[in-house]
C-alpha cells in the first residue's frame, strides 16, 4: 500500500474568491515553479501546477514512449468515474454539456455556483468530496438547474438511453441534489453493513457478509493473488459473481485503449525488461485474471533501469470499504537522478533499518528483498492519481511479492516542488505552531523533514515486516481497519529512524533539528492541522488522517507519565508541545511493534480497538476552534494539479517530436478530457 503522507505544511494554500477565467484567455505558461491562479480556487480548493523538469532532453524514442503512456493513463479517467458512483459519467457528461453550450446568463450569482459545483465534480471525480467521502450537494436550487438544461443544447443531454430531458432530469435528481441518498462514498463506520452503508460502485445487491462469503472460497495464504481486485461484485439470479474489468468485459471500451497505447509502447520499450513488462500487463487488461497481474508486477519490480516508468492498472483499495477492490490510476514518469540520491541510500541501507526496527524478532524480515527507490519528474496523472495527487508510492501492494520479489518506492519530486513552492508563499503553519522555535525550525527545515519522512515512509517503512506462516491477507484479517493500520505502520517506521543517527552517517540529514522538526509537526498536524479538513458534528473517517490522529493521540496519552506531549493554551488558544523527543522516539517505537504484530498475526479485535480509540473521534470544541482560527486566514486546505499536454509533432505519419505543454486553466482541462476521453457508456 502507499500514499499520502501530508504534514500539513504540505497542504494548506490560499482561501480567495471563487473566479473563472474566460475560456478564451488560456495561456499556455512554461514556468519551471508551481504557479497558484486565483481562478483556479474555489471551494476548499486550490489548482498548481508543476514542470516536467528533462523532457525536452529526452531523445525522440523516449518522448514517444513518453507519450504512448501518456494516452494510455489518460484514456482510463471514465474508470474513475464509474468506480466512484454508477451515476457518476451521466452526471458528468449533463454538466460538460451544459458547461459548454449553456445560452442563458453567465454573469449571475448562480451561475458561479453552478461553476464551482463544475470544479469541485471534477476535482473530486465524482461529488463525493476527495477526501472526506462527504456528499456534496449543489448551492444552487433544482429548479435553477432544470432552468440550465432548457437553455442547453438537448443534443447533448441524448444519453442513457432516456427518452426525454424530463426523465434525464428525474434519474440524476436525487444523486445530486438529495444530501441523504448516498451521503458516504466509503462509510467505515463500525459494526455496521460497510458494503451496503457505501456508495462507491464495487458492489451492488450484495451485502458484506455475502461478499465476504464468496471471497472466502479463494486461497489466500502463500502467493495467491488479491481476488476481487478488478472486479464489481453483484448479484444475478439470486447468485453473487463478478463483473471483471477487462477487455471485453466491464469497461472494455476504456482498457482496449488503454491496451492499444501500451502496444504502441513495448515498440519503444526502453530495453527487454520494461517490454515484457509492458506486454503482461497488456496481458492482465486482456484476461483480466489477477494472477497475470501479479506476473506483471513482478516484471515491473524487475525493471530497474528504465528513465521512463509508469504505474497503470487497479492500484489502490482505500476506495473500498473492505479493501479489495483497486481503483483506476496512471503515473508516467522521468527518473530524477539528483534528487533519486537521498531516497537510494535509505533503500541500500533497508536491511540495516529492518535489523534495527523495534519489532518482535519473528516479525523481522531475515532478508529484505529487492526495495529499489527513486525519486521522479511526473509527466502526467489520471484516475484516482488526479488532480489530487500522492508524493510518494511503494509498490506492488502484494506483500508475498514485496517479500520474494521486492518493491519500488518513488518520490514524486516534481510534485513535492510544487506543494513547497507554494506552501512558502501562502503557509499557515504560524497559526497552529506552538511558538517561534519550532516556527523557525520549520522554516529552516520543514521541506526536507517531510521529504525524508516521506521517503522513509514509502521505501522502508511499507516494505517492512512480514506477517506470521498461515496468517491470511490484511483484507480478510483487518477488513476495514486495513488501511489505515498499514499507513500508520508506515508512518512510524519514519518517525522512529528520523532520530537515529544511522541517517546522519549516511549523508541524507545534516542534524537532529530535522528530527525534532519532524516530531514537532507530524503531532502537530495529528492532533490539531488536520482537523481543519473536516466539518463540525464530524469524526474521521478518511483512513490517512485516521492514522494520523491514532499515532499522535496514543503518543499523547501513553506519554503522559513523564509530559512527553503537553496541551498549553495560550491567549485562548491550544497548542501542542513537546517536551522529551527522546521519550518520544520510544513510544513511537512502542506503537510501532504493536501495530506489526496487529498485522502480521491479524489481530482484527486489537486492530479495531486501537483505530476506534484513537483514530476516530473528534473533540468537538476543539474541532470548533480550530475551524474558527482556519477561517480568518484566507487559506484553502486542499490543493491538486493541472496537468501538463503532451501534443505530438506529425509529419507525414511519423511522430518526429513531442513537446510539452503548461495549460494553466483547470476549467478548459477537464472540458478538453471530457471530449477527448470520453470513452465509456453511462451505463456500465
Amino acid at each position: 500500500m502507499k500514499k499520502f503522507t501530508l504534514v500539513a505544511v504540505l497542504i494548506i494554500a490560499l482561501f480567495a474568491a471563487f473566479k473563472v477565467r474566460n475560456v478564451q484567455t488560456e495561456k499556455m505558461n512554461p514556468a519551471k515553479d508551481s504557479l497558484a491562479f486565483n481562478d483556479n480556487e474555489f471551494a476548499d480548493l486550490q489548482l498548481l501546477q508543476y514542470h516536467i523538469d528533462g523532457f525536452d532532453k529526452l531523445s525522440l524514442k523516449e518522448k514517444k514512449l513518453a507519450y504512448y503512456l501518456y494516452e494510455a493513463a489518460l484514456c482510463g479517467r471514465d474508470i474513475i468515474y464509474d468506480q466512484k458512483d454508477k451515476n457518476g459519467i451521466l452526471i458528468r457528461k449533463i454538466l460538460e454539456n451544459i458547461y459548454e453550450t449553456y445560452k442563458g446568463d453567465r454573469s449571475s450569482a448562480d451561475w458561479s455556483l453552478f461553476k464551482e459545483y463544475c470544479g469541485r465534480f471534477w476535482f473530486s471525480n465524482g461529488n463525493h468530496h476527495h477526501y472526506s467521502n462527504d456528499k456534496f450537494v449543489p448551492k444552487f436550487t433544482f429548479n435553477y438547474f432544470k432552468d440550465l438544461m432548457a437553455k442547453s443544447d438537448p443534443a447533448g443531454f441524448k444519453i442513457g438511453g432516456f427518452n426525454n430531458t424530463e426523465e434525464l432530469i428525474e434519474q440524476i435528481k436525487r444523486p445530486i441534489f438529495q444530501e441523504s441518498y448516498e451521503t458516504k462514498l466509503v462509510d467505515l463506520t463500525k459494526d455496521i453493513d460497510n458494503v451496503k452503508a457505501s456508495s462507491v460502485n464495487f458492489y451492488e445487491g450484495v451485502t458484506q457478509q455475502e461478499v465476504e462469503a464468496f471471497y472466502d472460497k479463494f486461497p489466500t495464504s502463500g502467493d495467491a493473488p488479491s481476488w476481487g481486485l478488478n472486479s464489481k461484485t453483484v448479484k444475478v439470479d439470486g447468485k453473487v459473481t463478478e463483473k471483471v474489468w477487462k477487455s471485453g468485459g466491464m469497461y472494455g471500451a476504456a482498457i482496449d485503449k488503454i491496451i492499444m497505447w501500451l502496444a504502441k509502447a513495448a515498440t519503444v520499450a526502453e530495453n527487454d525488461k520494461q517490454k515484457d513488462a509492458l506486454q503482461k500487463l497488456i496481458r492482465f487488461y486482456t484476461t483480466g485474471d489477477v494472477k497475470d497481474f501479479d506476473e506483471y508486477c513482478i516484471a515491473w519490480v524487475k525493471d530497474l533501469d528504465s528513465k521512463i516508468d509508469v504505474v497503470n492498472g487497479f492500484i489502490e483499495v482505500y476506495m473500498d470499504p473492505i479493501g479489495k477492490k483497486g481503483s483506476f490510476e496512471s503515473v508516467v514518469s522521468i527518473k530524477d537522478d539528483e534528487a533519486t540520491k537521498t531516497i537510494k541510500a535509505i533503500a541500500e541501507n533497508a536491511q540495516w533499518f529492518e535489523n534495527n526496527a523495534p519489532l518482535l524478532p519473528q516479525h523481522k524480515k531475515k532478508e529484505v528483498k529487492g526495495i529499489s527507490a527513486k525519486a521522479i519528474t511526473v509527466i502526467v496523472e489520471s484516475g484516482d492519481g488526479a488532480p489530487s495527487t500522492p508524493i510518494g508510492i511503494n509498490l506492488p501492494n502484494a506483500d508475498w511479492i514485496r517479500k520474494s520479489h521486492g518493491s519500488k518506492s518513488v518520490s514524486l519530486s516534481n510534485i513535492v516542488h510544487s506543494y513547497n513552492e507554494a506552501s512558502a508563499k501562502k503557509g499557515a503553519y504560524a497559526e497552529f505552531a506552538f511558538n517561534n522555535v519550532y516556527i523557525e525550525l520549520n522554516k529552516k527545515y520543514g521541506n526536507l523533514a517531510s521529504d525524508l519522512h516521506t521517503d522513509m515512509h514509502e521505501c522502508i517503512g511499507h516494505a517492512s515486516g512480514q506477517i506470521e506462516p498461515g496468517v491470511e491477507t490484511t483484507d480478510k484479517t483487518l477488513k476495514n481497519y486495513a488501511s489505515c493500520l498499514e499507513e500508520a505502520r508506515a508512518d512510524l517506521v519514519g518517525l522512529y529512524f528520523i532520530m537515529d543517527q544511522k541517517l546522519i552517517d549516511i549523508g541524507v540529514m545534516p542534524n537532529m533539528f530535522v528530527a525534532k522538526c519532524t516530531y514537532n509537526n507530524y503531532i502537530t498536524n495529528g492532533l490539531i492541522t488536520q482537523l481543519t479538513r473536516i466539518e463540525l458534528g464530524n469524526n474521521l473517517e478518511e483512513a490517512h488522517m485516521r492514522n494520523r490522529q491514532l499515532v499522535a493521540k496514543w503518543v499523547y496519552e501513553h506519554g503522559k507519565v513523564g509530559n512527553v506531549i503537553e496541551w498549553v493554551k495560550q491567549d485562548g488558544k491550544s497548542y501542542v508541545k513537546i517536551n522529551n523527543y527522546e521519550r518520544l522516539r520510544v513510544l513511537f517505537g512502542e506503537l510501532l511493534q504493536e501495530i506489526q504484530r496487529i498485522k502480521s498475526q491479524g489481530d482484527y479485535k486489537a486492530g479495531s480497538e486501537l483505530v476506534e480509540n484513537y483514530g476516530v473521534k473528534v473533540d468537538q470544541e476543539l474541532l470548533k476552534e480550530v475551524k474558527e482560527r482556519y477561517s480568518k486566514l484566507g487559506l484553502k486546505p486542499y490543493r491538486g494539479f493541472i496537468q501538463p499536454r503532451l501534443v505530438p509533432i506529425i509529419k507525414g505519419d511519423e511522430i518526429i517530436d513531442v513537446k510539452a505543454e503548461y495549460p494553466d486553466n483547470f476549467f478548459n482541462q477537464m472540458m478538453e478530457y471530457g471530449k477527448k476521453y470520453a470513452l465509456l457508456p453511462v451505463n456500465n
